[in-house]
This record gives C-alpha cells, sequence and structure tokens, in this order.
C-alpha cells in the first residue's frame, strides 16, 4: 500500500483558504487542478508502497515519534510555487511553531529509517499543495497567483494529531486514513 504520514489542517482553516484560493487565477483555469479540500494536508514523511506485512512497523515508528512530540501552533500563510512546466506546483507556506514541526518530521523520518522502512529523502520543507496547474496557465497568471498569496495569512490553531494515509492513485486521488496519535498540547 502507498502511505505517507501528515497533519490535517481543521475545517476552519481550511475554509479560510478554500475562499481565497476561490480569488485565484488558478481557480478558473483550464484544466488546472485544484486540491480537493478535503485532502489538504501538510506532508511530514511520503513511505510510497509499504507491504501490508510491515504495517505494524510503520505505525510503531509513528506511535513512537507522536509520544515524543508536542502540538504545534500553525498558520497557513504566504505561498509560492515550485517545478517549472508540467511539473509545476501551487503551495501555501506553513508558519508558527515550525521548528517544532520539523522536530516531528525528522523524528518519523529516524524511526521510519531505524525499522528500514522506506522514506522518501528529501528535505522537509513545511507546505500544503492547493493545486497542479503544470503548464495548463499562463506564467504570468501564476505570478499573479503567488503574489496574491504573499498577503494571505489564515486563522492560527494547534496541529493535534499526526495521522497515516493511504494514497490511493488515479484521476481522482483519495487518500484513506489508516492510523492516528494525538500530539500532546504544549509540549
Amino acid at each position: 500500500m502507498r502511505l505517507f504520514a501528515a497533519i490535517y489542517p481543521p475545517p476552519v482553516a481550511v475554509a479560510d483558504l478554500t475562499a481565497r484560493i476561490k480569488g485565484l487565477r488558478v481557480a478558473s483555469a483550464r484544466h488546472a487542478r485544484l486540491a480537493d479540500p478535503a485532502n489538504l494536508h501538510l506532508t511530514l514523511a511520503f513511505l510510497g508502497e509499504v507491504p501490508d506485512v510491515r504495517l505494524p512497523d510503520v505505525e510503531s515508528a509513528l506511535a513512537s515519534a507522536a509520544r515524543s512530540a508536542r502540538s504545534p501552533r500553525l498558520r497557513l500563510a504566504g505561498g509560492g510555487s515550485f517545478g517549472q512546466g508540467r511539473s509545476t506546483v501551487l503551495w501555501v507556506d506553513v508558519r508558527g511553531e515550525v521548528e517544532a514541526l520539523d522536530a516531528l518530521a525528522r523524528s518519523i523520518r529516524g524511526g521510519l529509517g531505524g525499522a528500514g522502512l522506506p522514506c522518501d529523502d528529501k528535505p522537509f520543507r513545511a507546505h500544503l499543495t492547493i493545486a497542479r496547474p503544470g503548464d495548463r496557465m499562463p506564467e504570468a497568471d501564476l505570478r499573479s497567483d503567488v503574489h496574491t498569496l504573499h498577503d494571505y495569512a489564515g486563522p492560527q490553531w494547534a496541529a493535534g494529531e499526526l495521522l497515516l494515509i493511504r494514497s490511493h492513485l488515479g484521476r481522482t486521488p483519495r487518500y484513506t486514513r489508516v492510523a492516528g496519535w494525538a500530539l500532546a498540547a504544549g509540549g
């Protein structure tokens, strides 16, 4: 199964961001793929394909990381784009107690690596993907959206739960919650 570890923003943060996204040019760009608001998440570790028999090991590594973590206060704010051409992604930045989020991502990745489990080795950069316009919108429109996101600041919220998510690929990706662990308030 294809797995990742994530934190989902609360409905109030998603609603605020969704309202901002509606005003972006990407929202009306033909064939640009907007992220489903129900699927908006912060990926802390991407595992990729993991054999079913290793699921208990994954859960153990994530449970251990969650026990040693504290619930960071976060805010979705600002944004940018990365990639080029067909790989262009529009994202929103994460601000607030990002150092606690970084520590949680390192702990997760360390636990997975220690258990001999697969994990993406890209450096962690807290962000939330909101659209994959690829090359289906003019560069000027993309720059305009990035400029608009620069002034965005959503409501602050506490990340209260670490989730293990199963990704189902396809034309419309689906995500299924496999397990979750509470993060301690205040450490």
